[in-house]
C-alpha cells in the first residue's frame, strides 16, 4: 500500500495544536540571563556620543558591549559590508548600537535605554532613482573596502549594491521599426512577512565554542554569520534548531544569534537570551524589497511583440545580506512565459538609508510578474484583441530557448495549466456574466526549484521505526512533517507515524541549504529516499541468511522483508535489525542530493549570480473581484490556480501551501505596505497598522495539481511552496483593472486609489 499522494497527519501536529511544541521563543537553559540591543532611532547619522557608564551601573546587570567590544570583523552573506555594531555612522532605523546582558529582560531592556547617545543626524537615502544619480549621498562611502565572502567580484560602485544587464543585438533597431511601442511603470511597496514568532536567540559560550539555540530557516547559514561576525572558524559554532512559528524567507539569515553568542561570552559562559519586540521585528526584519519596474514593448502590425526592454530598480537597503544573488531573477522574468524577441534587461540592485531588504516569498518574482502580466494586458487593450487569446498566441511551447540560452523542454505544461482554468472557470462565460464593478484577472508564470545541497541519515531502529537525521527545518510547510516522512515511509514500507525526524544540529547532521525555494520536499526528500535506498539494501544483505535466500530475491515492504511472491516467508524490521545489531552492526544509510544547475550561455549578461532556473514548474492564475464604489474596497470573490507539482507526495500540504501563498499574494495586492518616511523610518510599526488580510479577506482557493513526475525528484516531485505567491497580485491588478476600467500599476492597490480612479 502507497503513501504517496494520501492524506496523512503531520508528525508535528499534536505537539502544535496541544501546545507541547517548543518553538525557539519558548527555549530556555538553567541559570540563564537575557539580554536587549540599543537600537539607532534615525536612519542616517554620525554618532556624537555612546556613554555606557550608567547602564553598567544598573541593577542587575552583568555586561554592556558596543563596537568597541566586539571583534574588527565584516560579515554578509553574499558581500562583507556589515558591522555587528555602528562604529561611527548609523546607516538604518534599528540598527544595533550597544548590547546589554541583565538578570531579568526588564532590567536589560532598561539598562538599553539608559545608554547615553547622541546622534548628528545626517540626510537620508531613500529615493531610488536619486540614490543613483550622482548628486546622491552615498550610503557607505568605504564601498570599495567590501569584499565578497566567496567567489569573484560583481559590477557595483556607490550606491549601486548590484548590477545585471543583459543587451543582446537587434533590440534598438526592432523599437526604431515597430508598429506602435508601448510602455509602463510598476511600483512595489515592502511587504513583511508577518510570522507570528518573533526573532529569538539563546547563546552559550562554554569550553572554547559558541552554541546557538534558534528557531530558523537555515542552521548552517546561523553558523557561518556568526564564525565571521565573531572572526572565529565555523567550527566554532554550534547551531540548534527549534520550532519555527513561521519565517517565510525572514529567518534565512542571522539576526540575534551573534548577539547572544557575543553577550555569553562577556558574561563567561552563562546562556543569553535575546527576544525581539514586535515593533523591533517589523521594523529590522529584512522585508520583500519596494521596486521600481519600467517594461516597454514593441509591437509589429500582426500584435508580435518584436523586442522588449526592462528595467528594474530594487532597493537593498543598507546591507546586502543575499541580495545581490536576486539581481539576477529579472532577466528570466522579463518575458514572462510569452515569446518576444530581443530583450534588454537593466537590473539594478541599490544601497539606501533603510532596514536591509531580504528574501520573501517568491522573492523578486512577485513585482516582476505584476509587471509583465500588467504590461500584456495593456499591450491587448491597445491592439483591441482579447487578453486571454493574446496570452495563448504567445504562449512558450517545448523546446522554449530563454534569454540565458536555458531550453524548456516541458514548455508545454503552461497550456494544460490554462486549459485546467478554462475547464472550470469558462473564459467567455465570465466576460458574458460580468456585472459593473466586477473584473477578472488572468496570468501565468514560470519558476524554479532551488538546488542547493541536502543531506539526510536514516537510521533503523531495533523496533522497526527509523529515525531521520538532517539539517532540514520545517517552518510551517510541512516538507519535512508530512513530505519527507512520507517518503521515507514509503521506501522502507513502514507507517508514517513510524518515521521520526530530529531537529537540526550542525554538529550532528550534515549541511543543508535550508528551507527556501521549495526545495525541502525534492532534495532532502531525494536525499532521504537514497539513504533509505540504503537501508533497504542493508536489510536484504541481513535477512537472506535468515530467510535462506539471494538478497535481489528479497523486497522490504509493510513492516518486513520478505521473499518474493512466497507468502508467509518474512521477517519483521525490528527481527532483522536486532539482528543486524549483533552481527554486522546497525543500520543505516546515508544521502546526499544536489540539482545541477541546466545548461545556459554565460555570455548572456554581465553580473548574472544566478545563472538558470533548475527544475522548473509552471503556474496558471485567475482571480474574479468585486469593487465597492462607495468604500474603495476590493474584494476577491474567486480565486483559481493550475500548477505543476511534478507529483503530490501530500494533498493537505500541497494545498496548504497553494492556500497560504494565495493568501499571502492578496495581502501583497490589496492590503500590506511598509511605507518609508522622507527620513527612512517605516509608517507602519505594528501589527494592527500593517494591515494583514483577514480569513473573510480570502476566497477558497480552486486549485488544480498539474502532475507530471520528475524523474530525478523522490518519486517525482517538485518544489511546490514559492509558485503559488508570483501571481496573485499580477492577476488581481488585472481584475481591478478590469472591474474600473483604469490601469492600476502600483502595489498594493489601496481603497484611496480605487477611489480616485472612479471618481476621475
Amino acid at each position: 500500500m502507497t503513501v504517496i499522494g494520501e492524506r496523512i497527519p503531520r508528525s508535528d501536529g499534536q505537539s502544535k495544536v496541544s501546545g507541547e511544541a517548543i518553538y525557539g521563543v519558548d527555549y530556555a537553559e538553567p541559570g540563564m540571563i537575557w539580554g536587549a540591543l540599543l537600537r539607532s532611532p534615525v536612519s542616517s547619522g554620525r554618532i556624537t556620543r555612546l556613554d555606557t557608564t550608567a547602564a553598567m551601573a544598573m541593577p542587575g546587570v552583568h555586561a554592556v558591549l558596543t563596537a568597541a567590544d566586539a571583534p574588527d570583523a565584516y560579515a554578509g552573506w553574499v558581500l562583507r559590508d556589515q558591522r555587528l555594531f555602528a562604529v561611527d555612522r548609523v546607516h538604518f532605523e534599528g540598527q544595533p548600537i550597544a548590547a546589554v546582558a541583565a538578570d531579568t529582560l526588564a532590567q536589560a531592556r532598561a539598562a538599553a535605554a539608559a545608554i547615553d547617545l547622541e546622534i548628528e543626524p545626517l540626510p537620508a537615502v531613500v529615493d531610488l532613482d536619486h540614490a543613483l544619480s550622482p548628486d546622491a549621498p552615498l550610503v557607505h562611502p568605504d564601498w570599495e573596502s567590501f569584499v565578497p565572502t566567496a567567489g569573484p567580484d560583481f559590477p557595483r560602485g556607490g550606491n549601486l549594491a548590484a548590477e545585471s544587464i543583459s543587451d543582446p543585438p537587434g533590440v534598438d533597431e526592432a523599437f526604431a521599426r515597430a508598429h506602435r511601442v508601448i510602455s509602463d511603470e510598476f511600483v512595489a511597496q515592502r511587504q513583511y512577512q508577518a510570522y507570528i514568532e518573533p526573532k529569538s536567540a539563546v547563546g552559550i559560550f562554554r569550553d572554547g565554542r559558541y552554541t546557538i539555540h534558534t528557531a530558523h530557516q537555515f542552521p548552517y547559514n546561523v553558523r557561518d554569520r556568526v564564525s565571521q561576525f565573531l572572526n572565529v572558524r565555523p567550527s566554532a559554532v554550534r547551531v540548534v534548531g527549534h520550532t519555527i512559528g513561521g519565517g517565510f524567507g525572514a529567518k534565512l539569515d542571522a539576526s540575534l544569534e551573534p548577539y547572544a553568542a557575543l553577550l555569553s561570552r562577556a558574561v563567561r559562559g552563562l546562556a543569553v537570551k535575546l527576544v525581539n519586540t514586535r515593533t523591533e521585528d517589523l521594523i529590522t526584519c529584512p522585508s520583500r524589497e519596494g521596486a521600481i519596474t519600467r517594461l516597454r514593448s514593441a509591437v509589429d502590425a500582426e500584435g508580435n511583440i518584436i523586442a522588449r526592454e526592462l528595467e528594474v530598480i530594487a532597493d537593498n537597503g543598507a546591507y546586502s545580506g543575499e541580495m545581490p544573488w536576486l539581481a539576477s531573477i529579472a532577466l528570466h522574468c522579463a518575458r514572462g512565459v510569452y515569446r518576444a524577441g530581443p530583450t534588454r534587461v537593466v537590473a539594478r540592485l541599490v544601497y539606501t538609508n533603510t532596514t536591509p531588504t531580504g528574501a520573501f516569498r517568491g522573492v523578486n518574482g512577485t513585482y516582476l510578474y505584476h509587471a509583465v502580466e500588467r504590461h500584456m494586458d495593456h499591450i491587448a487593450a491597445e491592439l483591441g484583441v482579447d487578453r486571454l487569446e493574446y496570452r495563448l498566441r504567445h504562449l512558450f511551447t517545448d523546446g522554449e530557448e530563454l534569454l540565458n540560452g536555458q531550453v524548456l523542454d516541458d514548455a508545454g505544461i503552461l497550456r494544460q495549466g490554462f486549459e485546467a482554468i478554462e475547464a472550470a472557470a469558462p473564459w467567455a462565460e465570465l466576460q458574458a456574466e460580468k456585472r459593473p464593478y466586477r473584473g477578472i484577472g488572468i496570468g501565468a508564470a514560470w519558476w524554479l526549484t532551488n538546488p542547493s545541497a541536502g543531506t539526510a541519515v536514516v537510521k533503523m531502529h531495533e523496533d522497526g521505526t527509523v529515525a531521520v537525521v538532517t539539517a532540514a527545518t520545517d517552518n510551517g510547510s510541512g516538507a519535512v512533517s508530512m513530505g519527507v516522512t512520507q517518503v521515507v515511509a514509503e521506501r522502507l514500507g513502514i507507517p508514517p507515524a513510524d518515521v521520526h525526524i530530529a531537529l537540526p544540529d550542525t554538529d550532528v547532521a550534515g549541511f543543508d541549504g535550508g528551507s527556501q525555494g521549495s526545495r525541502t520536499t525534492r532534495i532532502v526528500g531525494k536525499a532521504s529516499q537514497i539513504a533509505a535506498d540504503e537501508v533497504v539494501e542493508k536489510l536484504k544483505n541481513v535477512a537472506a541468511g535468515l530467510l535462506e535466500a539471494a538478497a535481489e530475491d528479497l523486497e522490504v515492504a509493510e513492516g518486513t522483508v520478505r521473499v518474493k511472491g512466497v507468502p508467509g516467508k518474512s521477517m519483521t524490521l525490528a527481527e532483522v535489525a536486532v539482528t543486524a545489531m549483533n552481527t554486522v552492526g546497525p543500520i543505516q544509510g546515508t544521502g546526499s542530493f544536489v540539482t545541477p544547475f541546466p545548461d545556459f550561455n554565460p555570455g548572456c549578461a554581465t553580473g548574472l549570480m544566478l545563472p538558470s532556473f533548475p527544475t522548473p514548474t509552471y503556474h496558471v492564475h485567475l482571480a474574479e473581484v468585486e469593487v465597492d464604489p462607495v468604500t474603495g474596497n476590493v474584494r476577491v470573490l474567486r480565486y483559481l490556480v493550475a500548477q505543476e507539482v511534478g507529483r503530490v507526495i501530500s494533498p493537505d500540504g500541497t494545498y496548504g501551501q497553494v492556500m497560504g501563498a494565495v493568501t499571502q499574494g492578496i495581502g501583497y495586492a490589496l492590503h500590506e505596505s511598509l511605507r518609508i518616511g522622507e527620513d527612512g523610518r517605516y509608517r507602519e510599526r505594528t501589527l494592527e497598522s500593517y494591515r494583514l488580510p483577514l480569513a473573510g479577506d480570502v476566497p477558497r482557493v480552486e486549485f488544480f495539481p498539474l502532475e507530471h513526475p520528475d524523474p530525478d525528484g523522490p518519486f517525482g516531485a517538485k518544489g511546490v511552496g514559492e509558485g503559488p505567491v508570483l501571481l496573485p497580485a499580477a492577476v488581481i491588478a488585472n481584475a481591478v483593472s478590469d472591474a474600473i476600467g483604469k490601469p492600476f500599476n502600483q502595489i498594493p492597490i489601496t481603497p484611496e486609489e480605487v477611489l480616485a480612479a472612479i471618481q476621475s
